[in-house]
């Protein structure tokens, strides 16, 4: 066995949206900059297995869902069919000119990267063993961006491999479209992929023990989008599997209802979106005195700082909300203060949306949070059916929702569903995190006809002020 012996600055373990970010940013401030990565590209999950992936299957099934719509308004004569042969080489060539460019920036700014699963041995220095070769890194700074997995199945053997159990990995392969497919949660993966495949012709269940989709969002929103996706899946709420059984033609599952009354199915496939787990297993973090709470998650101050002083942790391994943006902006703060900036990561709002049709985003306090501070709000809401460019553009289904400090009237957390919705989180995050005022987006003059007009008429609402609506507040939107 060889062995290598290599000494640099900073050492990046993970290579997705906030490893490359830090690795990048350390560069850029004059660090010499190496990073580990297990696969063979750059990019992680998200770019390679999740949000790219995921988006542009999305946007496939989102042209069909409006050729579909237009054809039932005899716009268009025929609905075209789907070509799964196309479709996996149409995402891959997105994802390849993807990672093609962080390669070439990586290797613009003279980043070193090794392949191989890294290990740290100590405070100062981390191992890989690939290719019968025995590679020692040296470092001065460590940033740990080793990302997460989806949580597996728990009526399987996480060994054990079946063609008819899906995570959302598999899913975003489109091995096959199935004629009846059960969902496990009833969150953003769940959500996003039975999107897909419900366009694609597949009959879908989503299984959610909760008594609601995406707890997290405000209850009215929630009841609001589900009453317009029902008619594309079935819900089944405050439901959980109690067994199943995967035959050579199927999985029979038992599925256990509110008022325990049990009730067979049979599915082609099962795809299991119950959430994701943190990659600290295996990596060594004994070694380095590096702790982690009791889900996994690695423990980090405002700065990215590990309870060691020397290591930094970044992306998806310190906890929610696991999302690649947030990443990122976490990489840059760990970068930053090993370069030697007093930087802190403290965000007012961190925006999230579900790419669903409609999606769903929000941004800031719910009404949930709000009721827990107790703070005096109220909340505004302007329906896309007073929405002219909504309607012309035939999705007139959709909501723009604002809450707002009752007492100073500035704007504190807002949600919408609608199609493309999530585009307008920018206007309503950047108020939130600038301290706008109701009257400061009311007086925006907004361009006519766009969608995110309706957030200056959201506030144009709770000021009195609205003139495309009778002047009185929307309570019910359902």
């Amino acid at each position: 066995m060889k062995n290598k012996e290599i000494k640099t600055q900073v050492l990046v373990l993970g290579a997705g949206p906030a490893g490359y970010s830090a690795a990048f940013r350390c560069s850029d401030l004059g660090l010499k900059t190496l990073i580990v990565e297990k696969y063979d590209t750059l990019g992680g999950v998200c770019l390679n297995v999740g949000c790219i992936p995921s988006k542009t299957l999305l946007h496939i099934s989102k042209v069909f869902e409006e050729i579909k719509k237009l054809q039932k308004l005899d716009v268009f004569s025929k609905i075209p069919s789907i070509n799964l042969e196309k479709i996996v080489p149409f995402k891959t060539k997105k994802i390849d000119y993807l990672t093609k460019n962080l390669s070439i920036m990586a290797k613009k700014r003279n980043i070193n990267i090794i392949n191989g699963l890294g290990k740290f041995s100590n405070n100062e220095s981390l191992t890989i063993n690939s290719n019968n070769s025995l590679t020692t890194i040296f470092f001065d700074y460590a940033i740990i961006a080793t990302g997460s997995k989806p949580v597996k199945c728990p009526f399987l053997d996480s060994n054990i491999k079946n063609s008819r159990m899906w995570d959302s990995t598999d899913a975003l392969n489109v091995p096959l479209i199935p004629k009846r497919m059960l969902v496990l949660g009833g969150g953003i993966i769940g959500l996003e992929m039975s999107t897909i495949y419900q366009t694609f012709g597949t009959n879908i269940d989503i299984v959610e023990t909760t008594d609601q989709i995406i707890p997290i969002i405000d209850r009215d929103v929630a009841i609001f989008f589900k009453k317009v996706f029902e008619k594309k899946v079935n819900f089944m709420l405050e439901t959980k599997i109690s067994s199943l059984e995967i035959k050579e033609n199927g999985i029979d599952v038992c599925i256990q209802k509110k008022n325990g009354v049990i009730e067979n199915k049979f599915y082609d496939v099962i795809l299991s979106a119950i959430g994701r787990s943190p990659n600290t297993k295996n990596i060594g973090l004994e070694k380095i005195d590096v702790n982690i709470n009791s889900e996994g998650f690695i423990i980090v101050d405002k700065q990215m700082k590990t309870t060691n002083d020397n290591i930094y942790a970044v992306g998806d391994v310190t906890g929610q909300p696991m999302l690649a943006h947030k990443g990122v902006h976490e990489g840059h703060i760990a970068a930053e203060v090993i370069a030697g900036k007093k930087h802190y990561f403290d965000p007012k709002v961190i925006p999230s949306i579900a790419y669903t049709e409609p999606e769903i985003g929000w941004v800031g306090i719910t009404e949930k949070v709000a009721k827990q501070e107790k703070i005096n709000y109220k909340t505004a809401i302007f329906p896309w059916k007073a929405s002219g460019r909504a309607i012309a553009s035939c999705c007139e289904t959709g909501i723009t929702k604002l809450i707002f400090d009752k007492d100073n009237h500035r704007v504190i957390g807002g949600s919408v569903v609608g199609t493309n919705g999530g585009e307008l989180l920018g206007e309503i995050s950047l108020a939130i995190e600038m301290g706008c005022y109701a009257e400061d987006l009311a007086l925006t003059i907004h361009a006519h006809p766009t969608l995110y007009e309706s957030i200056g008429l959201t506030a144009e609402i709770f000021e009195g002020t609205i003139t495309d609506l009778l002047n009185v507040k929307n309570k019910d939107i359902n």
